[in-house]
């Protein structure tokens, strides 16, 4: 694959407005491309629509949604997110992203850029940390909405995006660590990479490959996104052109520097192959379909991806294309390993109820100081708590140890609880990590 951009090549060194026009001018290959990694699927009468009042948008961005006729149980959501000069519908109709929804059963949000050029914001301070403003923070409300109108599942939330849309992706994955789950970036950039203090959306230094930083400090500034979160960060998968001009090709590197740190998982590839011609595939933590970092580089690749197949990869990435099964929407797992055990209870009535929580350390060392994460049920809202300090973004929660409570001895128990609102479903909490490892149930 070629980057068969119209513009002459002479065109790309223009003015700082210019590169508007070379984003667009890159991914222009994608709106065929896509199209042939897998086959038609049978004919469909589920659209693309708009919804409006979606929740918090500083920005005032547009959202589209694409349902598919068919979903399952408590759908998965992937936000899908343009180009430059592009539009949620352009990426709708150019990509084949619903027709992978339409197979697999799953819910995608298309937002869409309203600012001068179409382009994302990921340069201001207020776009580069958690609930800061801008952007992000209206791509979050729409997830939110999704959730609670289509009763989607907050645990199997996905993010994926090319060009502005893939430096979106990093800046989410960053800021939102307990909404996305995973996130797949096509030539993009690092977290924070694309930074100014000028106003100003473009930061040539970053564009050009030029931001050289180690991998503590790339880490450090997605930590910054979200000071004090110890829960588990989401997946990445990285995908980038070695001939890309517009978004240089060392921001593939510095990428898989930032997640691996991020991670904490060594920068030696766990395991590297080639998947297809002109592709090396490198993982990282791990050698499965899964790891917590995995990074594909196309040789011979300008900025025109993705195409042939690579959609299709990353929603097998993401564990969205039937080869994992879905989690049951009411599970009862039986516990499993791990150096912590949760045991819960509920007492519902109208739209109210109580949860009672009691956390033990099943491991051979004392904690001192620990943070509990979990996931409400679908419409419930904590409304005060106990034992613990607890924030809450949208259905995850993190419950923090107070003075009295924050040294835990093996084998030692700590009951904590809280008092919600809810909706319908007054069930118990699910998914319980300690400190970001995840805890058996009773």
């Amino acid at each position: 694959m070629t980057d068969r951009s119209p513009h002459p090549r002479s065109a790309r060194r223009r003015p700082p407005g210019g590169r508007l026009t070379v984003l667009w001018a890159g991914v222009l290959p994608l709106l065929s491309a896509l199209l042939l990694a897998v086959s038609a699927p049978s004919a469909s009468a589920a659209t693309l629509t708009e919804v409006t009042a979606f929740g918090s948008n500083p920005s005032n961005l547009r959202m589209h949604l694409y349902v598919p006729d068919t979903v399952r149980a408590r759908p998965a959501v992937l936000v899908a997110v343009h180009y430059c000069t592009g539009s949620g519908p352009a990426f709708h109709s150019g990509t084949e992203f619903a027709s992978l929804a339409d197979r697999y059963g799953f819910i995608v949000v298309y937002p869409s850029a309203t600012r001068s050029g179409n382009c994302f914001d990921v340069s201001s301070p207020q776009a580069l940390r958690r609930d800061g403003g801008s952007d992000p923070v209206g791509i979050r409300s729409m997830v939110g909405w999704v959730e609670q109108r289509h009763n989607a599942d907050p645990g199997r939330v996905y993010v994926t995006g090319a060009s502005s849309g893939a430096m979106m992706t990093n800046v989410l994955l960053g800021n939102y660590p307990d909404v996305f789950q995973a996130g797949a970036a096509f030539m993009g950039v690092p977290h924070s990479c694309f930074a100014t203090t000028d106003g100003s959306g473009w930061n040539s230094a970053c564009a050009n490959g030029a931001v050289d930083r180690t991998p503590q400090e790339w880490g450090g500034l997605v930590r910054a996104a979200y000071p004090g979160y110890s829960g588990p960060r989401p997946r990445m998968q990285i995908w980038h052109g070695t001939e890309d001009d517009t978004l240089r090709y060392p921001n593939f590197a510095e990428q898989i520097d930032q997640w691996t740190d991020v991670h904490r998982v060594s920068r030696t590839p766990a395991s590297t192959d080639r998947p297809q011609s002109g592709w090396t595939r490198t993982r990282y933590g791990g050698t499965g379909e899964q790891a917590p970092v995995e990074a594909v580089s196309v040789q011979g690749v300008g900025h025109s991806l993705p195409g042939g197949g690579m959609a299709a990869r990353a929603l097998a990435f993401f564990g969205l294309d039937g080869t994992t099964p879905p989690p049951d929407p009411d599970p009862d797992p039986e516990p499993e390993p791990g150096a912590c055990r949760v045991a819960s209870t509920t007492h519902a009535w109208n739209t109210g109820l109580t949860a009672s929580l009691t956390l033990t350390n099943t491991g051979s060392a004392p904690l001192d100081g620990w943070a509990l994460g979990f996931t409400l049920r679908p419409g419930q809202t904590i409304t005060s708590g106990w034992g613990a300090a607890y924030s809450a973004a949208g259905g995850s929660v993190t419950a923090r140890n107070v003075s009295y409570n924050a040294v835990l001895a093996p084998g030692a128990s700590v009951q904590i609880g809280f008092q919600a609102t809810h909706t319908g479903d007054a069930g118990r909490p699910s998914s319980f990590t300690l400190d970001g490892a995840v805890c058996a149930t009773a």
